[in-house]
């Protein structure tokens, strides 16, 4: 959304208007650090363990777009996207608070659907907010603060179970042999779900509308046909560069969401020797895998601060090769580690990779959509996110025992590969250069 004059912001403010999205992020890093382990303590198998993750991108591919297309017509007192926001955030309060009460596979899988559900209302109309507050030569900085948040959060999250253990054993189970631990960590996740995103919208409330803008919404109601019809026409009129995005898209989030799968299960066989969840070696490879993954979310966070000013000199697009490349050596060779240390040591790549996949890809977006089509246009592009999540889901199944021999190491491994093919698709995307554009619309 644009007005006649769009304020530049300071840094104070662009940090507080994307404190909302560590709460977010942190609801996020409690699943990617949880939840493979929480399925393993009930008993899921393996092979079919992906079917279980469908939540994710399925809610996203439906949510997302819709949710982004009602957020561009939304006129209310509170703005146009933070009515999104705070209903996206109730609902992830209720689910964090839920999840680890789990008894049942179905119990757990069904909390996860409602989980995301919460989370994509609120993902994508944020993101179009803080495109919609600033000013084009303040994008980087906005989106790559949010990816430094995310990094913050998911390295909390991460890290939660470790350090309550200084207060309660990590081998102190409920009845359904889900570690105390964990329960206490999904807690504090509700409780910042809901206040961070209060702090942002309070603190730095969105812009009011011109009266030629609230001209313009009047003309296009917000109904299900019209909803439906402008995602369609969106979609057909995409810009070039955002449709080049797709094949990185691809490669980048079905490696990832391999890895937050398997993560877990390849450290046990190979730095502890099992494949059991209900063993004791299980429980300290899920603390291994969490304080590594708290490491390269950290990492994340340090390097989206040391990305402004490289983004700023060589542009998005060379910045997120180079992340993707970092991201993929690290993946190629996790499955060789025979200490916690040198995995430690290779979270360097997978934080700098992360790094690059919440930020230098947002910044791309935002240099090639037109400002009044934010919303819709970062909703559809979660599509490029939730359908790799969804094919990854769908054939991981198919291929996890007969082609990578039943071993999630080299699950690891073909996400390297997949990365380094990302990386290579990400130089041919004509977005992301050292001077950004002016929103405007692209055609073909």
């Amino acid at each position: 959304m644009q007005t006649a004059v769009k304020p530049r912001l300071s840094l104070l403010r662009i940090i507080e208007m994307n404190i909302g999205f560590f709460g977010l992020q942190f609801s996020f890093g409690l699943q990617q650090a949880n939840m493979g382990p929480i399925y393993g303590f009930l008993g899921a198998d393996e092979a079919t363990m992906p079917l279980l993750w469908l939540a994710g991108p399925m809610t996203g591919l439906i949510i997302q777009p819709i949710v982004g297309a009602m957020s561009d017509r939304t006129n209310t007192r509170f703005g146009r996207r933070t009515p999104y926001f705070l209903i996206g955030a109730i609902i992830c309060t209720i689910s964090l608070f839920l999840m680890p009460y789990s008894s049942t596979l179905w119990m757990a899988a069904s909390l996860l659907w409602i989980l995301d559900a919460g989370n994509n209302i609120t993902m994508e109309p944020y993101r179009a907010y803080v495109a919609d507050r600033l000013v084009p030569e303040q994008r980087s900085v906005g989106f790559l603060t949010q990816s430094a948040f995310t990094g913050l959060a998911q390295t909390l999250s991460y890290l939660a179970p470790t350090l309550l253990t200084a207060f309660v054993a990590q081998d102190v189970l409920d009845d359904n042999g889900i570690p105390v631990i964990v329960r206490i960590a999904f807690i504090i996740g509700a409780i910042l779900s809901i206040s961070t995103i209060v702090w942002s919208v309070w603190r730095v409330p969105e812009l009011p509308m011109t009266e030629d803008e609230k001209a313009v919404l009047e003309q296009k109601p917000l109904t299900a046909k019209d909803t439906f019809a402008e995602i369609v026409n969106a979609i057909r009129d995409m810009p070039k560069p955002m449709r080049q995005l797709a094949l990185a898209m691809l490669c980048q989030w079905y490696a990832m969401f391999a890895y937050w799968q398997y993560i877990t299960f390849a450290v046990g066989r190979s730095l502890y020797d099992t494949s059991d969840p209900s063993t004791a070696a299980f429980r300290e490879a899920t603390l291994t895998t969490q304080q590594a993954g708290a490491l390269y979310n950290f990492i994340a966070f340090l390097g989206a601060l040391l990305l402004i000013p490289i983004v700023a000199r060589i542009g998005a697009r060379s910045a997120h090769a180079i992340c993707l490349s970092a991201s993929g050596t690290a993946m190629l060779l996790i499955p060789g580690v025979e200490t916690p240390m040198a995995l430690f040591v290779l979270m360097l790549g997978i934080g700098i990779g992360w790094a690059g996949m919440m930020g230098n890809t947002y910044v791309m977006l935002a240099d090639s959509i037109p400002a009044d089509r934010n919303g819709i246009y970062m909703g559809i592009f979660n599509m490029f996110i939730v359908i790799p999540m969804l094919f990854q889901t769908l054939t991981m199944p198919l291929i996890y025992n007969p082609v990578l021999g039943g071993d999630p190491r080299n699950v690891l491994m073909l996400g390297g590969a997949l990365m380094f093919v990302g990386a290579i698709a990400t130089l041919f995307v004509d977005a992301g250069h050292r001077v950004p554009r002016e929103q405007k619309a692209l055609a073909g």
